[in-house]
């Protein structure tokens, strides 16, 4: 992508010295100072951990908020789109800039469905995991193992194998979670079905058996729709930034997507509605909520409460109030209401909201409190929730991927480094070593 346009600079004072670096102003969002003529000027890099106050690349495909709560795909509200559209018009818009006309998106939507399908063959490759991998374990290996047998869609500067990568990508990733959870629990794989929309098949997919028939209800297609509809990008999070940087190098695309899987495996990011889970079972009822609401007011003691407030949202997570209405459908179709988990859960969210502490530091449930729910509710396994998550997001990296590779200011990744090892020593032979 071209770089924005600037006129104004920023003075940086370097003891006797000044350096003029360029303002430049995107859309939306704060402007940034440009710094890559920083060390060819004054010999010093930017000191900046975790880069969270570094803009790695320019993107128009999402823009995020915090202060106001705030998610845009392509300009679009998120609240718009869960409301009015479906997961694979996202992933058209995510993928292309805009939303389809209904003959482009029913030609998406014939691509993908027919490319669901995965090589025969890859069978064996599942069944050299053993018997309890995590699924997760097992999509990074099936996924990074595609190269070895698509070999027509690997050469990253041909636009048409780039394409058709991509729709396999999506195609195929519901496939791959659905057989690594039935082969973590035993059970056959269950083939694709294209008369079934994209989360209709993911759900008949996992739940399924040969022994019979399974419908798949309308209200939890719907609820697992809308969740990887709010999962599908998130800016220039951990997993997509490795993506993108897998990808500087020139890595084939299945390569870069196996590399977005293994980052999104961190507890830290994709496994944060397994941890509320986690942390709901750990208070176990509902009498014992008020002592953990102590407990997370207390600044010393380690206990946190999962599930709420968010590193970018500084609001409420507009993802959240979407998924709250699906995990309010959801629970009221499977009547689940007994259910000592989901009443922990209930409450917990009550309190949370009414709560001085909670709403002054605007601790809200965010989209991994509720997607937890609904998925427990479904019957959902906690192994199985990052590998949704990654089926929900393979169409972020992939569209940050395609935009990565047409930029033409783009580089090989190479964050530099500030040296606090030792200086440079002579070596000593082995015999005069004290």
């Amino acid at each position: 992508m071209a770089d924005t346009i600037h006129s104004r600079t920023a003075t940086l004072r370097i003891e006797d010295r000044e350096i003029e670096l360029p303002i430049l102003s995107g859309t939306l969002g704060p402007d940034v100072i440009d710094i890559r003529k920083l060390y060819a000027e004054s010999g010093m890099f930017t000191f900046d951990p975790g880069f969270t106050s570094t803009a790695s690349c320019s993107s128009a495909i999402t823009y995020i908020d915090g202060d106001e709560g705030e998610l845009l795909y392509r300009g679009y509200p998120i609240e718009q789109l869960a409301e009015r559209s479906h997961f694979l018009e996202v992933c058209y818009l995510l993928l292309y800039g805009d939303l389809p006309s209904a003959e482009k998106l029913a030609d998406f939507e014939f691509r993908i469905t027919r490319h669901t399908m995965l090589h025969e063959q890859m069978q064996y490759f599942f069944r050299g995991f053993r018997r309890d991998a995590h699924p997760m374990a097992t999509m990074v290996g099936v996924v990074g193992a595609m190269s070895a047998f698509y070999h027509d869609s690997t050469d990253i500067t041909d636009p048409w194998q780039r394409e058709v990568a991509a729709i396999r990508m999506i195609a195929k990733m519901p496939t791959i979670a659905a057989w690594a959870y039935k082969y973590s629990i035993g059970q056959p794989f269950i083939y694709p079905r294209n008369d079934l929309d994209y989360a209709s098949n993911f759900l008949h997919m996992c739940f399924a058996t040969p022994c019979e028939t399974h419908n798949v209800d309308p209200i939890l297609t719907r609820a697992m729709d809308r969740i990887m509809m709010l999962h599908a990008d998130h800016e220039q999070n951990a997993s997509t930034s490795t993506v993108r940087l897998a990808g500087s190098s020139g890595a084939n695309p299945f390569a870069c997507i196996a590399a977005g899987i293994a980052c999104l495996w961190g507890p830290a990011h994709g496994g944060a509605n397994q941890a509320t889970l986690e942390m709901l079972r750990e208070i176990g009822r509902i009498e014992r909520i008020p002592e953990f609401i102590a407990r997370a007011k207390d600044k010393n003691d380690p206990f946190r409460l999962m599930g709420f407030g968010h590193r970018v949202y500084k609001n409420f997570d507009p993802r959240a109030k979407v998924m709250k209405q699906s995990a309010d459908e959801v629970l009221d179709l499977l009547g689940v209401r007994d259910n000592p988990l989901l009443q922990v859960a209930k409450e917990l969210e009550r309190i949370a909201l009414e709560d001085d502490y909670f709403v002054s530091k605007k601790l809200y449930p965010n989209v991994d409190f509720y997607s937890g729910i609904i998925l427990e509710a479904m019957g959902f396994p906690t192994a199985m929730f990052t590998p949704i998550f990654a089926v929900s997001r393979t169409v972020g990296w992939i569209a940050q991927w395609k935009e990565m590779i047409a930029d033409p200011t783009q580089k090989i990744g190479r964050p530099r480094q500030l040296y606090v090892g030792a200086g440079r020593r002579d070596h000593v032979e082995v015999e005069n070593r004290g």
